[in-house]
């Protein structure tokens, strides 16, 4: 099958490549009447998706966590989605993968005792990380918000619509994330982890069930552990926040980005900080090779 043109994306949808605007599922399936799903976002750079395999064994761990049969084996799930980033044309893209408990009969909250899952992924196109100079970068703007999503945040369920809220609000009073804090501890963001500078070591607040393990915070810390750099894995008290030195958030599609200003003051001196230049330099020499 031909690869369909840039604005007509293929997905993948219960074992077919199919135009994204041809794919269907029932109004029965139990990821569009109950959220009842798991969901890995994966960038794709010159088309070879990255970090491939801790994201799927993050999306195993949430699938076992509801209680949803793997599909695929790893040897699969590799051959779907590399196939559904070759039909898209390769290059540089995001692969959104989400399988839900499927569409039984009938709408009942109780497992349904034999249902497949509904598998559903597709690729939108991502921008080239390296057509930005770290030199233009100007950082984010954040504001923090109480915590008010549910107890079970390490899995990663299609139920967003707390993160949805949280998100809105940033973009509300003109910021572009909003940063978490549940019983007296800083979580993570809306829709990323969170990294804190003070006096030279970084903090990131400890992997639980109040926080997602995210594949790329994981990278950071990996990162941090071969360059040298003091990175510690702690609660981290709010009031930390407002006299670091510097933050920075990070997800799979953004990177690792510096954040100048929270809830209205700036971070540190209101511009991205050293140790922020230095972990993006080296996250972007880790993705080069990868290209190269």
């Amino acid at each position: 099958m031909a690869a369909q043109p840039a604005n007509l994306p293929f997905a993948y949808l219960n074992g077919l490549y199919l135009p994204l605007d041809e794919a269907r599922i029932s109004p029965l399936d139990r990821g569009f009447l109950f959220g009842d799903g798991v969901y890995e976002v994966i960038p794709c750079y010159a088309g070879t998706l990255f970090r491939l395999e801790p994201h799927l064994a993050r999306m195993q761990r949430s699938l076992d966590a509801i209680g949803i049969a793997a599909p695929h084996t790893l040897a699969e799930w590799t051959d779907v989605l590399n196939g559904l980033v070759a039909h898209n044309g390769g290059g540089h893209q995001s692969l959104y993968l989400q399988i839900t408990r499927g569409a039984p009969n009938l709408r009942d909250h109780r497992f349904p005792a034999e249902c497949p899952p509904t598998i559903f992924a597709y690729c939108t196109t991502l921008e080239d990380p390296d057509t930005r100079s770290l030199d233009d970068e100007t950082g984010l703007r954040c504001i923090t918000c109480d915590d008010i999503r549910w107890s079970r945040c390490d899995i990663k369920a299609v139920t967003l619509l707390a993160n949805v809220l949280l998100r809105e609000q940033a973009r509300a009073a003109g910021c572009d994330e909003a940063i978490l804090i549940r019983s007296g501890w800083v979580t993570e963001g809306s829709t990323s982890n969170v990294f804190v500078v003070s006096e030279g070591e970084i903090l990131t607040p400890c992997a639980g069930p109040d926080v997602l393990g995210g594949i790329t915070r994981d990278l950071v810390i990996e990162l941090a552990g071969r360059h040298g750099l003091s990175l510690l894995e702690s609660f981290v008290d709010p009031r930390l926040l407002q006299s670091a030195d510097e933050v920075w958030i990070s997800s799979s599609t953004r990177g690792v980005r510096p954040v100048v200003a929270l809830d209205g003051k700036p971070v540190g001196d209101g511009r991205p900080g050293p140790l922020w230049r230095k972990m993006a330099e080296c996250y972007a020499e880790f993705r080069r090779a990868l290209m190269a």
